[in-house]
């Protein structure tokens, strides 16, 4: 295939996100042969384990990694946010979000970016490019900069995302859909890689993330029904990797020029052997009430509540003066949340323990909307996955979910070794650094 900027080589950046892919995955699929073009990358250059920001879920994780903030900075801290001083629940958009992504700041410099599937830029905004939202997006024609592409990527068949409800019972449509979202992201790949005189070019794959929520237990079972397609999808996903670098090399050269080919994941995986129900937790303990039997939402609490959870295990203090059935005094407030840090750091399941830490806000956020975030993040172990449900009425539950989001497990590839101790608030300033050295 002939491309477009074949006798324009210049300083450039291409990103390669894999949604939810652990570091100690890939350390398994490049030893193992499923993955044959990432082990000579693993080779030829560094692959590292990465640190993401709390809670480890996909909406914060890649906030931090477009604006190189924390939630504090660029405040979004969950797939679902209070409106201040209320109850009521919202869904953050990408115009919530506080800070610059990585586009914007590139932009400055007067770099021009081809974004493709990043997930939370919906509804998308006008950039010095092309943005295509990734999830969560509803409809196609707001997720699209500029629209004028729209008619373009329907006629390509370009999905946004899988359907996830019908996947968790259709494991069938699971797999099919993952090929054919894999294959829109390369069509588009296709349309805007040679059509668009770009500096930096990023493309998304969300498959591996849904992979391992509904198929985690196929990975470790090579009896499973699922285990060789499992095993297939990443071998397709080696080979998108492999096709992404080649046309890296044809337009930007042997790297001599300072053009970096970087890949990570937004956080890493592992199964679940128990879902811990927080807010159940919290009224066995007495620390939470409801107004009625059987609860909606957190709105239902009733005024004497002391404390109220969110996905996946923000820990909120209903302090009077700052929601309307607050009945907790500011002075109260620390010894409230010593005994729930203290007494949650005790939960076991069959004699191991469910907690690793619980966050004070400060600790873990800065910026100017600290005063948004939950008053403590809680951290689980490996294996048990915390839920933030008013619905449920036990602690320890087990959905079809079998896969869960860990925090320190996520991975980052490069040419040349970057600095130690790496977390996904890093990436951002890497990558503009490649463009201002």
């Amino acid at each position: 295939m002939a491309f477009f900027f074949k006798k324009k080589k210049k300083k450039r950046c291409c990103v390669v996100g894999l949604d939810g892919v652990p570091f100690t995955l890939l350390e398994v699929l490049t030893r193992n042969g499923v993955m044959p073009f990432m082990e000579k990358l693993k080779r030829d250059g560094n692959l590292r384990s990465m640190t993401v920001t709390l809670p480890e879920i996909s909406a914060v994780s890649w906030s931090s990694f477009m604006t190189g903030t924390n939630p504090g900075t660029h405040g979004i801290f969950g797939f679902m946010d209070l409106k201040p001083q209320t109850y009521s629940l919202t869904f953050p958009s990408y115009n919530d979000l506080k800070a610059p992504a990585i586009w914007d700041n590139l932009k400055e410099i007067g770099k021009r970016s081809v974004v493709i599937n990043q997930p939370s830029t919906y509804p998308a905004r006008p950039i010095n490019g092309v943005l295509i939202s990734g999830f969560v997006a509803i409809d196609i024609k707001k997720a699209v900069y500029p629209a004028s592409l729209v008619p373009q990527l329907q006629e390509l068949g370009y999905k946004i995302d899988i359907d996830t409800m019908k996947a968790r019972e259709d494991k069938d449509f699971l797999i099919k859909e993952l090929y054919s979202t894999l294959a829109g992201r390369s069509k588009a790949l296709d349309l805007l890689w040679g059509n668009e005189d770009w500096d930096y070019f990023e493309v998304v794959v969300t498959g591996t993330d849904r992979l391992h929520h509904y198929l985690w237990d196929a990975l470790g079972d090579n009896s499973h029904k699922y285990h060789q397609a499992f095993l297939d999808y990443y071998n397709k996903v080696d080979s998108f990797v492999e096709s992404t670098y080649k046309r890296f090399l044809d337009v930007a050269g042997d790297g001599e020029e300072g053009s970096e080919f970087l890949l990570l994941s937004d956080h890493g995986f592992t199964g679940i052997e128990k879902e811990i129900n927080l807010n159940c937790w919290l009224a066995k303990e007495g620390y939470l009430s409801y107004m009625k039997d059987s609860p909606d939402s957190v709105a239902d609490i009733s005024d004497s509540a002391k404390a109220f959870v969110l996905d996946p295990g923000r820990i909120y203090i209903n302090y009077k003066g700052k929601y309307p059935k607050g009945c907790v005094e500011s002075a109260e407030g620390e010894s409230i949340m010593r005994e729930i840090k203290e007494k949650l750091e005790k939960v076991e399941f069959e004699g191991k323990k469910v907690i690793q830490n619980v966050y004070r806000k400060e600790e873990i956020y800065s910026g100017p909307y600290l005063d948004r975030a939950a008053d403590m993040v809680a951290l689980s172990y490996p294996g048990f996955d915390l839920k933030g449900s008013v619905k449920k009425d036990v602690v320890f539950d087990k959905t079809v979910l079998q896969g869960m989001h860990t925090w320190d497990d996520a991975f980052f590839w490069s040419f040349g070794r970057k600095k130690d101790n790496l977390n996904i608030t890093d990436i951002s300033q890497i990558i503009i650094d490649n463009f201002k050295s």
